[in-house]
């Protein structure tokens, strides 16, 4: 049925063609049978039966077109007193319907009262025609054709019968309104179908937008995890593999120290690598999962640091608290991050110091180095920086960066407890996942 559906919509005019020449001929046949001596010449009646019926085929495309030539020649029909009933009548109910249909409604009720006092009329004139033939047609022929050339009275009983007016007056309304409601109904559906088209097609468009939202926003956080993962060991691998360089001929024992951590920090690198492309895998190929690094593992970080030649020392104030999982990941980040910026551009000798202060609401994380910070040359963190900002962005804290008042450089968060509700989606679950 889909098929037939598709190809009457795209072949309206042989559709619309069909009622028109079955109309067409039976409102002809009728006007050829009628045998009224008092109708015009049927020549000249027949022209506005075809401009009543013929133009339905165009019904579609200019419904009020059509509509106001058939109401055109309906009108004329009554001065040809061609006002009998006859086939083509029916037309006027589908231009209605389709005037209903396809215009609003400041057309289509105004059409709807015209064609239903253009019934009446019709039926008027045909009750006078009826009864003329009720007079006339009892008189000898001679009489008869000169009664019917010069008219008769109205009702040759001189009353007018209300009953049979009003009765036909609510016949008539009731075909005119059930044709009216039905193309109303009609147009009703199809604006209908037009807003829930719009309507899909704007939450497609609104689900591309946030897909490409997401993506951009998956796309920023791995980019950070992979600035801080690649970052903080390579620079840790460097850092060896220089010391190993000047103590291969004079202390081969410290370069097979500084290559054992070359190979433990390489081999923490894949780690971490292998972490953050899990949670880019399928369903099926995540594998197990382990959390990713939070406080609880800032010791680790701040051993690796020590064994790469860097001094850090860490300080806890007030009492600690378990956060989310999001949030301690980022309280990790930032501290490898700092810590990576002081060992590339803090200079020989440097020093560093972490601090976690636990307030009621929030937490404050310092990291103080004395080095050359963001004087040193060829400074390159850029970078860095901006992902400590995203990651402090998202609890809804601030970040503050720069030199240090006695020397340094220094870098401040104050990340809330409580941030917003985003925060937690934004550092999805499977983040802190590893295969």
């Amino acid at each position: 049925m889909s098929r037939v559906y598709a190809w009457i919509q795209r072949h309206p005019k042989l559709i619309d063609s069909i009622p028109a020449a079955f109309l067409l001929v039976v409102g002809l046949a009728s006007l050829m049978a009628s045998d009224h001596p008092g109708r015009a010449a049927r020549w000249l009646v027949a022209p506005l039966v075809v401009a009543a019926t013929v133009p339905l085929i165009f019904r579609r495309r200019w419904p009020r077109g059509t509509f106001a030539v058939a109401a055109v020649a309906g009108f004329l029909s009554f001065f040809a007193e061609a006002a009998a009933f006859n086939a083509a009548d029916f037309a006027y109910l589908i231009y209605l319907y389709t005037v209903a249909a396809y215009c609003q409604r400041r057309w289509s009720m105004p059409a709807m009262g015209l064609v239903w006092v253009g019934g009446l009329i019709q039926f008027q004139l045909l009750h006078m025609f009826d009864d003329q033939t009720a007079t006339c047609g009892q008189l000898e022929p001679s009489q008869a054709r000169e009664c019917y050339q010069g008219g008769a009275p109205y009702n040759h009983t001189g009353h007018f019968n209300w009953v049979t007016f009003v009765f036909v007056a609510v016949l008539i309304g009731g075909l005119v309104g059930l044709a009216w409601v039905a193309g109303d109904s009609m147009r009703y559906r199809r604006e209908y179908y037009v807003r829930l088209e719009d309507r899909a097609q704007r939450l497609e468009r609104e689900r591309d937008a946030q897909a490409q939202i997401a993506a951009a926003a998956e796309r920023a956080r791995i980019a950070r995890e992979l600035h801080d993962v690649v970052a903080h060991n390579v620079s840790v691998m460097v850092v060896q593999a220089d010391g190993a360089t000047y103590a291969l001929d004079q202390d081969p024992e410290a370069a097979r120290k500084a290559l054992l951590a070359i190979s433990q920090t390489g081999r923490t690198a894949l780690t971490e690598m292998r972490r953050m492309l899990g949670v880019l895998r399928s369903a099926d190929d995540a594998g197990t999962y382990v959390p990713q690094p939070g406080i609880e593992q800032l010791g680790d970080l701040l051993e690796q640091v020590r064994s790469s030649g860097l001094q850090v020392a860490l300080t806890v104030e007030g009492v600690p608290r378990e956060m989310p999982t999001g949030l301690a990941l980022a309280v990790y980040r930032i501290v490898q991050e700092s810590l990576t910026n002081t060992r590339k551009h803090g200079g020989p000798q440097v020093k560093a110091s972490v601090a976690l202060i636990y307030t009621d609401d929030c937490l404050v994380l310092r990291i103080v180095d004395n080095g050359r910070g963001a004087e040193a040359p060829g400074d390159g963190m850029g970078h860095g920086l901006v992902g400590m900002r995203e990651r402090v962005s998202v609890f809804g804290g601030t970040l503050v960066t720069g030199p240090h008042v006695s020397g340094g450089y220094a870098v401040e968060a104050i990340l809330p407890f409580a941030g917003p509700e985003s925060a937690d989606r934004s550092e999805p679950q499977a983040e802190s996942q590893e295969s």
